[in-house]
């Protein structure tokens, strides 16, 4: 290819290139990417907030979106963003064993690192001219860039006859959580701030945050996860038991 032509490709591909402005910003309990739900709305407990930005930040924007019980949050997956992609990924509904196409998935890792999620919409508030969406059943990291909203149609966005692939189902989420004497007192001294925190840490745990090829295996590590400002460690003591060992403060 000669270099006239190569110059003409690139042009070509820089014009079909399009810019996206920030609406909004996620506020999440979800710290970092380990033990956030791979879906939505597995997690009810999870509450946060949109916060509308720059020229979004306009409650004229939000008129009546209060009628919608649900919204679509286009996102970007900011936190893998610089890891860039490949075309085949191994899907943890696989057992992150087998690859599959990248486009077959909801891999975070996409040619353009671009999400959307369901969230329930619990109320909407404007205070000292900033706009705030309330949601739960999120599944976002915090400070996640949203750029686009959509109210939820239930008679088009819910196909009752849709076929599901590998992830026809809801996963399994048959695990007991145990809190330890030190994990109950821990709880008690912040749950004046987080009123459902222990709710928000048992269907956290009950999703199996482990990485997939973990799964249905006994495994004795601690492992640590952050929610809000806290760090929770916790151990499997069974194939499907979890005992949460104690809660601390991040400093």
């Amino acid at each position: 290819m000669s270099q006239l032509s190569r110059n003409m490709e690139q042009s070509k591909e820089e014009q079909q290139r399009f810019q996206f402005a920030r609406i909004a910003t996620i506020e999440s309990p979800y710290k970092e990417k380990f033990a956030i739900p791979r879906q939505p709305n597995l997690v009810n407990a999870a509450k946060g907030k949109v916060i509308l930005c720059g020229l979004a930040n306009n409650e004229e924007l939000v008129r009546d979106i209060e009628q919608f019980s649900h919204l679509w949050l286009i996102f970007v997956f900011h936190g893998t963003q610089a890891q860039g992609w490949k075309p085949l990924v191994r899907p943890p509904r696989l057992g992150g064993n087998k690859k599959t196409g990248v486009l077959a998935t909801r891999s975070t890792f996409r040619p353009n690192p671009i999400g959307m999620s369901v969230v329930k919409l619990d109320k909407v508030t404007t205070e000292q001219k900033q706009t705030v969406l309330h949601i739960s059943g999120l599944d976002l990291l915090d400070g996640t860039p949203i750029i686009d909203i959509k109210p939820y149609v239930p008679y088009s966005d819910a196909i009752t006859d849709a076929q599901g692939g590998f992830a026809q189902t809801e996963p399994n989420a048959d695990v007991s959580i145990n809190f330890t004497d030190q994990a109950q007192t821990d709880l008690s001294q912040y749950q004046t701030k987080y009123s459902e925190l222990a709710l928000l840490i048992e269907q956290v745990l009950s999703q199996d945050p482990r990485p997939a090829y973990k799964h249905n295996k006994l495994d004795d590590k601690i492992y640590g996860m952050r929610l809000f400002d806290l760090n929770i460690q916790w151990t499997f003591t069974g194939l499907a038991s979890i005992s949460v060992l104690n809660i601390t403060r991040l400093t």
